[in-house]
């Protein structure tokens, strides 16, 4: 077993959890689940593979994971964040354990890892950006910082390196519980846009962290700034066309264009909508 905890927040994920618990089962010295109500077998799944399982409300994803790290009573010297529909491989176990051993006492305090996304069941091999994120660090070095959306895991102080093998994100569900996620997502998307312009920080504790930077300069400072719409259109046509999206046939043109294009555009329809009506953000709560 390797000295880390991994984090699982959950909502009803009976139909991932079995196989991102057994991901990591002989990796894993401690499995925190935080639940945030589940009316499924969740629960008693995280309970039967070993995990402590913890209840609490759903504010966000940030400040429930965030709760997890100071409620849990973690003793090893490694964090591991994980989604329920996300599972680790033999072969990056393996790295990763060679890596937490390499870099136990020095300024190395994370690891970043990209994924292989797998949409209806096939893996998308091109257009897909499969940004790299931090997921691995030391216990008290690293929190999520507190956003709406796209919120990702900073160090107060040391370096990350990277991991060559990827990790898996795979989800069961339907394409009907993608949508409504997506429709989720585009609300605390509207929300993280307008806090962004007017001037809400990122917490971020310190601003030299290479892939919030990058990702939030092509966001912000990039696509943001083209006009309502037509930069869902143009990201479309980039991914898919120049990014050679089309090469995954028929999954990945329902992939890119529900993505790129539905998903893109209903952000701006809320932005608009906001931007219209003015009205006071309401808490978006957890995935039902």
């Amino acid at each position: 077993m390797a000295d880390v905890t991994f984090i699982i927040l959950t909502k009803n994920e009976e139909i991932n959890l079995p196989d991102c618990l057994q991901s990591i089962k002989d990796f894993a010295r401690r499995v925190i689940v935080v639940d945030s109500g589940s009316t499924d077998k969740t629960v008693d799944i995280a309970r039967q593979y070993g995990a402590d399982v913890y209840v609490h409300e759903f504010e966000n994803y940030a400040r429930q994971f965030n709760w997890g790290i100071d409620n849990g009573d973690i003793k090893t010297k490694w964090i591991f964040r994980l989604d329920a529909d996300e599972r680790l491989t033999s072969e990056l176990c393996a790295e990763l354990n060679t890596l937490m051993i390499k870099h136990a006492e020095d300024d190395v305090n994370g690891v970043t890892m990209e994924a292989w996304l797998y949409f209806m069941g096939k893996k998308i091999r091109h257009g897909c950006h499969n940004k790299r994120k931090l997921m691995l660090f030391k216990t008290g070095v690293g929190r999520i910082e507190d956003r709406n959306m796209d919120e990702h895991t900073v160090l107060s102080r040391g370096q990350s390196v990277c991991a060559k093998n990827k990790f898996i994100h795979y989800d069961f569900k339907d394409i009907t519980h993608w949508i409504n996620k997506m429709n989720w997502y585009a609300t605390r998307e509207m929300q993280d846009y307008y806090e962004f312009i007017n001037g809400k920080a990122s917490d971020l504790g310190r601003n030299e962290d290479k892939i919030v930077n990058k990702t939030r300069k092509k966001k912000f400072g990039l696509y943001y700034k083209l006009p309502l719409f037509t930069r869902s259109r143009l990201l479309f046509i980039y991914n898919y066309i120049f990014k050679l999206g089309f090469l995954d046939g028929k999954i990945g043109w329902i992939y890119h264009y529900m993505y790129h294009r539905w998903y893109r555009s209903l952000v701006d329809a809320k932005i608009l909508e906001q931007k219209l009506t003015d009205r006071a953000f309401e808490k978006t709560g957890d995935l039902k």
